[in-house]
């Protein structure tokens, strides 16, 4: 982040976390609190067909960047770096934090300028705020759902996301080490 700061000094260090998860048709049922010694009612269904959410979160603000596409790619994740970068302030650089999947670090990644890429430890998930987010998300809106194929998951993650406030974003993503690294 330093060496960002150091080259253009009015640009001001935006820190993002990013990760992706797949949502589709068989999905996971979740918990309900229901009556002890009987089994809650809950639909499940047995299709074999999903997309991909990516998404970033901005934990010191809530902001928060999505887009839903068909595959974890090195294209894809090509397609959610342009996008993402198109998206930022005149003047910002993004430190965009994530898991070391292969299509993060690929040699064909063609990084924009005005993001920089920093790799979370292996096998850490618990690192990235934004696990908490895919949890809540499928907790409270895609679980115990019947999708009708791409379009309805699409649908549905697009519905997911929207309903995301800055402040819930904030909550989910409020780990203490992140205001400490931020400052």
């Amino acid at each position: 982040m330093k060496a960002a700061a150091e080259a253009n000094p009015d640009r001001r260090i935006e820190l993002w976390f990013m990760d992706e998860a797949r949502v589709g048709q068989k999905g996971r049922v979740g918990f309900r609190w229901w009556a002890r010694g009987e089994r809650p009612r809950g639909l499940r269904q047995l299709g074999y067909e999903w997309a991909h959410l990516f998404g970033a979160v901005r934990p010191a603000t809530g902001d928060g960047f999505a887009l839903v596409l068909p595959e974890v790619s090195v294209v894809a994740m090509q397609a959610f770096l342009d996008r993402f970068a198109a998206g930022l302030a005149e003047g910002a650089h993004a430190v965009l934090v994530l898991d070391q999947a292969g299509w993060h670090g690929s040699r064909r990644l063609v990084v924009p300028p005005n993001v920089t890429l920093v790799p979370l430890p292996p096998y850490a998930p618990e690192l990235n705020p934004v696990e908490r987010v895919w949890l809540f998300l499928r907790e409270r809106f895609l679980s115990h759902r019947l999708l009708d194929g791409y379009d309805a998951i699409v649908a549905a993650c697009c519905e997911a996301w929207n309903a995301l406030t800055p402040e819930r974003l904030r909550s989910l993503c409020a780990y203490p080490w992140i205001t400490k690294v931020a400052s």
